[in-house]
This record gives structure tokens, C-alpha cells and sequence, in this order.
């Protein structure tokens, strides 16, 4: 599978990278890529990576969102990843990198953002 990368801005001037596919060997420079690219045009003052729709990513593609992190701190720019999928999450769960990126929920296709069930009697 190959990977396609999208980049929006968000409200506040926030910007989001959004890579689908797979991030490994052959496809992670791309992400390591779009934050240098996007750095070399200004300073947003937020980067978001969505991952909700990276379906796999292995050792090369977790240090290319590393380098990618350190670029952008180095540059004064906050890198956090928002949305990863399940398998994204357990990777950066399993390499302690969670927290280095956000500490963000993993996304569940289909599920619906609600404020805490009200649990019955209470």
C-alpha cells in the first residue's frame, strides 16, 4: 500500500498533516518531509498529525515522527498527534512515545464523542 499525505489549516492557524496508508521503510520520509516542508514556510504555532488513517507503521516510520517532532521543536513549534489509529496508538504506547506526542485517545471508527456516561443511581 502507498501513502498519500494532506495538509489543511485549521482554525487559529493550527496545521494538520494527515497521512493515509502505511508509514514504513519505503513511505516514512514523506512524513518527515511534509513537517520540514511546511517549516521551511513559516512557524504555525501548532502542527497536528492525524493518524486516524495510517493503517501500519514500523520502527522507521515512529523515528521519522520523531525527527519530525524534533524539527519542529527546534523550531519553536508544537508537534502533537491527534486521532491515531489503534495500531498507531499501541506502537507509540508499546516505544514509550506516547507522551512525547500529545498522550492522545485512539480513534474508534464510527464511535461518537460524548461527555461521561451518566452511570445509573449515581
Amino acid at each position: 500500500m502507498s501513502l498519500s499525505i494532506a495538509k489543511s489549516i485549521l482554525p487559529g492557524g493550527v496545521v494538520e498533516i494527515a497521512p493515509r496508508g502505511e508509514i514504513d521503510v519505503d513511505t516514512a520520509y514523506e512524513v518527515r518531509e511534509a513537517v520540514v516542508g511546511l517549516l521551511a514556510k513559516g512557524r504555525p504555532p501548532r502542527i497536528e498529525l492525524n493518524m486516524r488513517l495510517v493503517s501500519f507503521i514500523d520502527s522507521v516510520g515512529i523515528s521519522a515522527m520523531v525527527a519530525g517532532f524534533q524539527t519542529a521543536e527546534v523550531s519553536g513549534v508544537k508537534l502533537v498527534v491527534t486521532e491515531p489509529s489503534r495500531f498507531v496508538h499501541r506502537q507509540l504506547w508499546v516505544t514509550g512515545l506516547l507522551g512525547l506526542f500529545g498522550a492522545p485517545e485512539p480513534y474508534f471508527s464510527g464511535a461518537v464523542a460524548t461527555p461521561e456516561a451518566q452511570l445509573p443511581g449515581a
